[in-house]
Formats: structure tokens, sequence, C-alpha cells
């Protein structure tokens, strides 16, 4: 389901509030064939004890075999089909920093990284993860590369080892390839046009892209640091998404630590809470603001961290931790909870996947199933079945008594 003109025409205001906590990258693989997952192994009391009171299932973010972006995971989750709306990162992290994106701008998600200077090859795309002192002082640097044909160039910290970069100017186009190839042992890829008009954009960026690594060399060369060169990922503009609480009927609140995920809040429509680094700081976070919205979206990103890097151990962690700190979120009484990701992230891939993601909804009108634990294999056989994120949305409003009848 993700018929955004129905939803507006059957939405209703109540005095129900829905939560929607994102694990991101959720989803596992066990690192043995009969072995368990991340989700599976890890102690979590207090996720077993709602998913009995709950019913369960598992959903696809996108469609079948289709490994998704950070992006349209949470897109889809919003309600939005990903397919229609498409959102680059570039938009999203330049958002996620509170950068005024103006409807001619061009973003970039950028990414530092180490490369081999001999052979030119990636030696790591995330150059270590340096420090974000680190990659503020390189934005400085970089910030003083420009282009005549451009108007302004911004190059602006976003965390660790990320930035984002905006063109503004007259002319400029999206349409646009990515130059990180996602893997090391081979070089950046360069930019390329994916339709013609696209042209003159492309070539624009990949001579910034050429100074801006001749800048990065000197500095990492003198400074003795990791971070010799960079990458541009999802190219894009601002493509203007119908909002949340025009559809729903909602005030929407978003708890996020990164950038991104902001971003992609700000994006649908949702107010951005500041926060601090911890998920305890988040849950705060949630009780502060909990009589000021009806919908919160409440986002953990180091389930995926952990999995990107292939910490079996460390992505179990950070769900046991949450876990831990679930009694205070649902204190909050929140007559809805949905609880899932935006991806699979299988510590065992050390990448997003394709696979589905355990999914847990609850509110007083289930009809619960046979699960009493929150993982995989409970969740396959729990009885909301094999949904779509897209359909996340519309069951929750069902469950906070926020749609209309459809039809006589």
């Amino acid at each position: 389901m993700a018929d955004l003109e129905l939803m507006r025409r059957l939405a209703l205001e109540e005095e129900t509030k829905i939560l929607l906590v994102v694990l991101d990258g959720l989803g596992g693989l066990p690192m043995e064939p009969d072995g368990l997952t991340e989700l599976e192994a890890a102690r979590t009391p207090n996720l077993d004890a709602l998913a009995a009171r709950s019913i369960c299932g598992l959903s696809t973010a996108v469609a079948p075999g289709i490994t998704p972006g950070s992006g349209p995971g949470h897109l889809s989750l919003f309600g939005y089909d990903p397919i229609e709306y498409m959102v680059e990162r570039g938009v999203l992290a330049a958002l996620g920093i509170g950068f005024d994106l103006q409807p001619g701008d061009v973003a970039a998600r950028g990414n530092f990284c180490s490369v081999d200077t001999e052979t030119g090859v990636i030696t790591d795309r995330r150059a270590g993860r340096i420090p974000s002192d680190l990659g503020a002082r390189l934005c400085s640097k970089l910030a003083q590369v420009q282009l005549p044909e451009v108007e302004e160039i911004f190059v602006e910290p976003v965390k660790e080892y990320r930035f984002t970069l905006i063109l503004r100017g007259r002319g400029l186009e999206d349409g646009l390839t990515d130059t990180d190839p996602q893997e090391t042992g081979v070089p950046p890829l360069p930019v390329t046009a994916t339709r013609p008009r696209a042209e003159a954009t492309a070539e624009l960026l990949n001579r910034w892209l050429a100074e801006a690594r001749a800048v990065l060399e000197e500095d990492a060369e003198e400074k003795g640091h990791a971070a010799n060169s960079c990458n541009l990922r999802g190219i894009a503009k601002d493509p203007g998404l119908p909002k949340m609480p025009e559809i729903y009927k909602l005030r929407c609140g978003a708890i996020a630590t990164y950038p991104m995920y902001r971003g992609v809040a700000k994006l649908a429509g949702m107010v951005v809470l500041p926060t601090g680094e911890t998920i305890e700081d988040e849950v705060d976070t949630l009780k502060e603001h909990w009589a000021d919205y009806d919908f919160f979206f409440f986002h953990v990103k180091k389930t995926d961290s952990r999995g990107e890097d292939g910490d079996f151990n460390g992505k179990m962690a950070v769900i046991e931790h949450f876990d831990q700190l679930l009694p205070d979120v649902l204190a909050q009484e929140p007559d809805v909870v949905i609880i899932t990701g935006d991806h699979s992230t299988p510590a065992l891939w050390k990448a997003h996947s394709w696979h589905e993601l355990p999914v847990l909804l609850h509110s007083r009108y289930v009809r619960r199933d046979g699960a009493v634990t929150f993982g995989e294999r409970a969740c396959m056989e729990g009885g909301l079945g094999h949904i779509r994120h897209v359909d996340l949305i519309p069951l929750g409003m069902a469950h906070a008594n926020r749609l209309a009848k459809y039809g006589a």
C-alpha cells in the first residue's frame, strides 16, 4: 500500500500516538549455517516479551532481491513507494546537517577515503573512520577548491569520514553516477552522466574531484593521516516530496543521532528534535517531547555500523543495549509501536543486503500470533506474514484509530 492520496482522504486526527523504532540494518544472518542471527543470539528479554504481546512478520524494503540504500529503506518505512520517490544520499546528507538546500543546488554525500598513491586503488573506503575534527579541518581546506563556472561550492562536514558537497549555480543538472565503487582494491570511478543534459555537470564534478584529491594527498603526506582522497555518492537535487503531516494528519517528530537520517526525516516533513549521541540521550529526548507529537521516528544507528564492520558480537551488543532501554520507551505508553529496520546488514555480508526485515507491531487491537521471541525465524512464522515496508504506516494508522472507513 503506497497510495498517498488515499491516505490523505482517509486520515483522521485523533489523540493517539505512534512510535516507529528503526534499528538500522537490523536483519542478519548466522555466521555458521546452523547458527543464529545477531538478533536471535542477542539477549533481548524485553523485545521478546513485547513480541509475545504483538503481531510479527517479515518486511521487504523495496522489492524481493533488491538491496536498498538507507534512503529508500527509510522512505518506504514512512509510506513512500521507494520506486516512485527516489531520493539520493547527497540531498539527505545536506538536509541532515541543516543546510539550506535551494531548488537548483546539486548535492553529494562525500566520503574521505584512503588510496594507494602508487597504484591509485582504494585501500579503505572510510579512511579508518577518521575523527570528526579531522574531517571538519579537511572540509575547510576543500572549501577553497572553486570552479569559475559554478557560483558557489560548499563543503560541509557531516560526521567522521562523511562530508557534503553542494554546487550552486545556473544550469546544474542531476542524473549522475557515484565515484565510490563500493569495494577496495579498485580505483575510484569517474562521475558520468546518465542523461545528455547532465554531461557538463559531470565534467565540473570530475574537475573538482581532481583538485580536491590533490589537496588531500598533500595534506595527508604532510600531517600523516589516512584521508588522502575522497569519493562522492548520491549526487542529486531535492525532489520535493509530499509531506507526512499533510498526508497523515500527524504531528511528526524525529529522533536520530546521524545527520543522514535527520535529513530523510526532514525531507518527509518531520520536525527534527535535537538529541545527544547515545541511545540514552535519544530516550530522554523522546520523554521530553512526548506530549508534543503524534508520531515519533526513533533511529538507532550502530546496529548497521557494526554489521558493516563484520562485527557480529558488536551488532548483538547494540541490540542488547536497546533492549535494556526499551522499558523506558514503553513507559510513555504509545498506542502503537512498530519495531523493525530499514534494511538488513548481516555481519557475515559486511554490507546492506536484500534479506527481509523482522518487524513487530504492538497495539491493544492486534491479533496476537504465536511468536514469543523477536528474531528472524520467529517472525517468519508471524501473523503479519511477508509484507512491504510501505504497508507499515497504514497498519500503524489503522491500529491507532486514525484511518476512516473506505467506501459506504
